[in-house]
């Protein structure tokens, strides 16, 4: 198997040759990756050459309309899905709340959809909020003792087939367990409903093939996938022509406009081409050429994959090993995403800040995952400490980590 390289990938972010940050090993990914190099380029020269009015007849604006075009194409092939079927919204948060306003109106008396204790407040309350207007709201519980989704507790909430949408996550943002994304998927349709999944802790690691996946919404957002701050969502064209416009009268027509009530952040939309510009760089380097887009992202999907794990399992084991702490999550690494929360005997803020004058940038809090650290009988007083990964994280660093740690706890 290809291993990555990681010098390459490192040269290809700046903040690894920035003072302040170059020294620094960086474990708060999971709140925000570095951008890379190519991103910061396209929105430096829509910035300085591009800041018009996009799509009009003269050049500068015809050269910005066309890079906001080629961000929606190409994340879309990707991705596996058609490019009308790409939005861009001012975050997944935001995104996620249009949704909900257009599921408001389109569910009939008596319907019902699924939430799960498990996610980011972002993929829970927009939904949970529908119950005010007298959608029934039903909760899929995690395991109390593991985080644990368990596909076998949905089967029971869809039994009657009242329910229109089941909302869940890739991974839960603590938890860090990857949930069998088409397996669930699998299950709603079966019973007649949607299927939305928050991507946003997942994607980070590998742009995910949605198109196999068959999800009916996938969410995430270009901040933490190394780009500007924009969510980014697939909504399928079957749901999203059903679903009420919320977006001006006249732009109902285009999918990619039903969603997006404000106008887009012209150039944040046209900077997340240069995620697309990174990942395929990065598969060039290790693959060659010659590949269509679903393929290198499916390829760079399983290399970035294989180099997380390798570097995840080190920290988890020597956090199982400890009986000052309780690691949330499973202790294997190629089940999760490494992204790695543990309740300490003590407040986790702290912890953080001795842990930065190791060095170490992280952080700790509750993550505005108070739903699933309640449900664990986590004290959100005192919050967990999280550290996460990405690809661009070497073992050194994890050795770094784990060395920190030994001093600080």
């Amino acid at each position: 198997m290809t291993a990555l390289d990681l010098s390459f990938v490192r040269s290809m972010f700046p903040a690894f040759s920035t003072p302040g940050l170059a020294d620094k090993a960086f474990f708060e990914n999971a709140g925000g990756s570095y951008a890379c190099a190519p991103v910061i380029d396209r929105l430096t020269r829509f910035y300085r050459e591009r800041k018009v009015q996009p799509y009009a007849p003269y050049e500068a604006a015809t050269l910005g309309g066309a890079e906001m075009d080629e961000a929606r194409a190409r994340l879309a092939a990707m991705m596996g899905v058609r490019t009308e079927e790409i939005s861009f919204g001012p975050s997944t948060t935001a995104n996620t709340y249009v949704l909900a306003q257009a599921l408001r109106r389109w569910l009939k008396p008596g319907e019902a959809i699924v939430v799960t204790d498990q996610d980011h407040e972002a993929n829970s309350g927009p939904w949970r909020r529908l119950a005010e207007d007298g959608v029934e709201v039903r909760e899929w519980k995690i395991d109390p003792s593991t985080g644990h989704l368990d596909p076998a507790r949905l089967e029971g909430l869809l039994a009657d087939g009242k329910v229109r949408l089941v909302s869940f996550p890739h991974c839960s943002n603590v938890v860090a367990e990857i949930n069998p994304v088409a397996e669930i998927v699998a299950l709603a349709h079966k019973a007649g409903a949607a299927a939305c999944v928050d991507g946003v802790s997942y994607a980070p690691h590998g742009i995910p093939d949605v198109g196999a996946l068959g999800a009916d919404i996938y969410l995430f957002s270009a901040y933490k996938v190394y780009g500007p701050h924009q969510g980014i969502m697939a909504i399928r064209e079957e749901l999203g022509m059903k679903l009420p416009n919320q977006g001006h009268w006249f732009n109902g027509d285009t999918l990619y406009k039903r969603f997006t009530p404000a106008g887009p952040d012209h150039a944040q939309v046209a900077a997340s081409a240069g995620i697309a510009d990174y990942f395929d760089a990065l598969h060039a380097h290790h693959f060659g050429a010659g590949a269509e887009a679903r393929q290198r992202g499916r390829e760079l999907h399983d290399l970035i994959r294989a180099h997380e794990v390798a570097i995840c399992q080190p920290l988890l084991d020597y956090l199982a090993d400890r009986n000052d702490l309780r690691l949330i999550g499973p202790k294997q690494a190629a089940a999760r995403a490494p992204t790695v929360a543990v309740a300490l005997n003590r407040a986790a803020e702290p912890v953080s800040e001795a842990l930065a004058a190791e060095g170490i940038n992280c952080w700790a809090g509750d993550f505005y995952a108070l739903r699933p650290l309640e449900a664990m009988g986590v004290d959100l007083s005192e919050g967990v400490l999280r550290l996460s990964m990405v690809h661009y994280t070497s073992a050194e660093d994890v050795a770094r980590l784990i060395a920190a740690l030994e001093v600080v706890l």
